[in-house]
């Protein structure tokens, strides 16, 4: 450690800059205009059609004083904090929300960026912002902000370590994103076609029309039926419910243990993430009893971008409470799979309707009789049960890539900690760089 250098940015860098402040003309054709929504997780540039263009001139008069360039370090300082990324040397304007810092000799770009992406780096950012309706970073702070800056050959190596990890993250999201694509492709052809009990697709409508029927919702196979949720439910009343209002359950009645609370954003498409960690007492719990949920319980959200967002209560978790913005239906076991019916619920199908219902409306809700009314197209319980395993195919593919994401994510941070400080020293063997005690 004695060759390592704890050093400012201010220090190691030659220019340390943001974008434009003024306000410019956005443009049908011209150069692209970078913010802080371009800067994604991971170190990664993200563009696509709805990026904002401005002039040429415009461009020129942004640039005028400095042009960022390949090897700049971009990061995010209005908004939200602290994302970072290499930049590219794309053509581009640049508004105040990304600051650029180009390190100087001494600090190699890879290295630096990864440096500045650290927990410890985000950590002094984050306690030199301004508070203010929005969060914002003055540059002069930027430039205080300090890292442990140690030789350039131990850098390159340092950069190597960790930008490896960083490529086979990236290449794990591709195939997560591919999985995603083949499920959303199945889930249309399940939903608009089924199987057939030979466990193949039935024809698409174009080609054999004469196995379909059309109804309110589209061209479905001829034996199914439109029906109702709230047909699907064990009764037609206390088996279809909301949450307690805001006053039943207060924050302060939250604890570190008892009854779980399901709250929205436990709730996704992929399926039930209970990431609350959060209880009331039993007592409190039985007040609640219309509001409890339990394994094979379908859930569904009644707000959000959209609402309607569907998962199925597990078997391993306890019985929960759930919060106010939550929908539970309890399944008829004899008429729909639970499983079948929040794929269902997640289809086209019922997020259309679900825009019918939100449409106009500033505040994106679905009431529960709105919830109850919404139909959908019911097979047979038989080809409920293939079509739910097909899906799970490929549900079980993207949890288990998730999962080697998230491993990534963990070691990749482990070892920043380690080799940004230099409690753990590097060596490189052969062409292949290895990480080892020091």
């Amino acid at each position: 450690m004695s060759e390592w250098r704890h050093v400012s940015l201010r220090e190691i860098a030659t220019h340390i800059k943001d974008g434009t402040h003024g306000t410019h003309q956005r443009v049908e054709v011209g150069v692209p205009f970078l913010s802080a929504k371009n800067i994604g997780s991971g170190g990664r540039l993200n563009w696509d059609k709805s990026d904002d263009l401005v002039s040429e001139s415009d461009y020129a008069a942004i640039t005028a004083t400095f042009t960022p360039r390949r090897g700049d370090v971009l990061l995010t300082v209005v908004g939200s904090i602290g994302r970072a990324a290499l930049f590219d040397g794309s053509r581009v304007a640049f508004q105040r929300s990304v600051a650029f810092v180009r390190g100087t000799n001494d600090a190699l770009p890879e290295f630096l960026y990864q440096a500045i992406a650290s927990a410890d780096f985000i950590r002094q950012l984050e306690s030199r912002c301004n508070v203010t309706a929005q969060a914002g970073l003055y540059l002069g702070e930027l430039a205080k902000c300090r890292i442990s800056l140690p030789p350039r050959e131990r850098q390159q190596k340092i950069a190597t370590i960790l930008s490896c990890i960083d490529t086979t993250i990236e290449k794990t999201e591709a195939l997560i994103a591919k999985y995603q694509q083949i499920k959303a492709g199945l889930m249309h052809d399940l939903f608009t076609r089924g199987v057939l009990p030979n466990g193949q697709l039935r024809p698409p409508h174009e080609q054999a029309p004469e196995l379909y029927q059309e109804t309110a919702i589209g061209w479905i196979p001829r034996e199914w039926k439109i029906v109702r949720m709230i047909e699907l439910a064990e009764d037609k009343k206390g088996s279809t419910t909301i949450g307690p209002f805001g006053s039943d359950l207060l924050a302060s009645d939250y604890q570190v243990e008892g009854v779980p609370i399901v709250f929205v954003r436990d709730i996704k498409e992929s399926g039930f993430e209970w990431n609350s960690e959060t209880y009331v007492s039993e007592k409190k719990a039985i007040q609640l009893n219309a509001h409890r949920i339990k394994a094979g319980d379908v859930l569904a959200t009644k707000m959000g971008l959209p609402p309607c967002i569907s998962c199925l209560y597990p078997k391993t978790m306890p019985n929960a409470v759930m919060t106010a913005d939550i929908i539970r239906l309890s399944p008829d076991g004899n008429k729909v799979a639970a499983n079948w019916l929040t794929a269902a619920i997640n289809h086209d199908r019922v997020k259309r309707q679900v825009a019918g219902i939100t449409a106009g409306v500033t505040r994106l809700k679905v009431t529960l009789a709105d919830f109850r009314g919404i139909k959908v197209a019911k097979p047979e319980l038989w080809e409920q049960e293939l079509v739910s395993q097909r899906l799970e195919v490929v549900q079980t593919m993207i949890d288990k890539e998730n999962a080697h994401v998230d491993s990534l994510c963990n070691q990749k941070l482990g070892l920043m900690q380690d080799l940004l400080t230099g409690k753990v020293a590097v060596k490189v063997d052969d062409g292949v760089v290895e990480a080892a005690h020091g």
